[in-house]
């Protein structure tokens, strides 16, 4: 029996989507190999390389892993309502006209390069923001976010948040507005139909529907802001240490950031040392987006 065109190219096509796939899997594990490799012995490295704060390197990524995050929570703490509102706005509210280009707008932000963020946030949103942080301090310093000294520059882990949350807010709300305008319209309708209000047709039939898709699109703004390097190092001039106090000028410093500081370091010593916190993001970030597909798994078949 001969294959017709139309098999062939099924054929073709179905090699190519299994060879990128596997290079896909095949990537992450050379990337997985290369830090174990490289990166396992600066776990056992001298305690002076770990500097003051702690003398083994469990205490050391501790310390890096709490800066990380705290900077992604901040962000996705001010990123996830803007973007899920802006999604609605598009999706639901605005006329056409005025979507289609605010949708255009929105998505221009993700090829903003991160070191224009760096810029603008250690130039001008610092400065701005450093009158806020000095209100904060002297009116808000029973909570102990807000504990101060404020910080003299505005360069602080709040700012550096808010940094993150902008570069955030293109992928949330790219695919909150994907998966609400995939929403059944006789859902919406019949919704409407029954006396319920807008919210209420978001409430009881947009979002029960979306609820794996904005799972989705939450958790990939979270791996932007764990893995976002250039921005925050620029923003921050921080130290592996713990502190929840989100104005002060002494700030926890992220794991992706502190490689960035020190990777030119002519110590090899550091420098697997670096590739061994490197190991402990991948680790880590693995584990939160594994722990999302499984949320997103359970409500798509719920």
């Amino acid at each position: 029996m001969t294959q017709t065109p139309r098999s062939q190219g099924d054929r073709i096509f179905s090699g190519l989507a299994l060879a990128s796939g596997l290079t896909i899997l095949v990537t992450l594990a050379a990337v997985f190999v290369f830090l174990l490799i490289k990166g396992l012995p600066g776990v056992n490295a001298d305690p002076e390389i770990y500097g003051p704060s702690t003398d083994n390197f469990w205490g050391y990524a501790g310390r890096l892993l709490f800066g990380t995050t705290l900077a992604a929570v901040i962000a996705l703490v001010i990123a996830v309502p803007f973007s899920v509102g802006l999604a609605l706005f598009i999706t639901h509210y605005a006329p056409r006209r005025l979507a289609t280009p605010v949708a255009y707008l929105i998505d221009l932000l993700a090829a903003v390069p991160s070191v224009v963020f760096g810029l603008w946030g250690a130039r001008s949103l610092a400065v701005a923001f450093q009158p806020i942080q000095s209100w904060l301090a002297e009116h808000a310093s029973w909570i102990p976010l807000f504990k101060g000294p404020a910080s003299a520059t505005g360069r602080t882990i709040l700012v550096a948040g808010i940094v993150l949350a902008i570069m955030c807010v293109p992928i949330i709300t790219a695919i909150c507005r994907e998966v609400f305008a995939q929403t059944p319209r006789l859902n919406e309708e019949a919704a409407l139909a029954l006396g319920a209000t807008r919210w209420e047709m978001i409430r009881y039939a947009v979002f029960p529907y979306a609820r794996s898709g904005m799972v989705a699109g939450v958790m990939l703004g979270l791996g932007r802001a764990l893995g976002e390097t250039m921005a925050v190092a620029m923003v921050l001039s921080a130290t592996p240490i713990v502190s929840l106090n989100l104005i002060s000028s002494t700030n926890p410093a992220t794991i992706a950031s502190n490689i960035a500081s020190n990777y030119n370091s002519e110590d090899s010593r550091i420098q697997t040392v670096l590739l061994a916190t490197g190991l402990v993001l991948f680790l880590f970030t693995f584990v939160v987006n594994f722990a999302a597909r499984a949320i997103s798994s359970r409500g798509r078949a719920a």
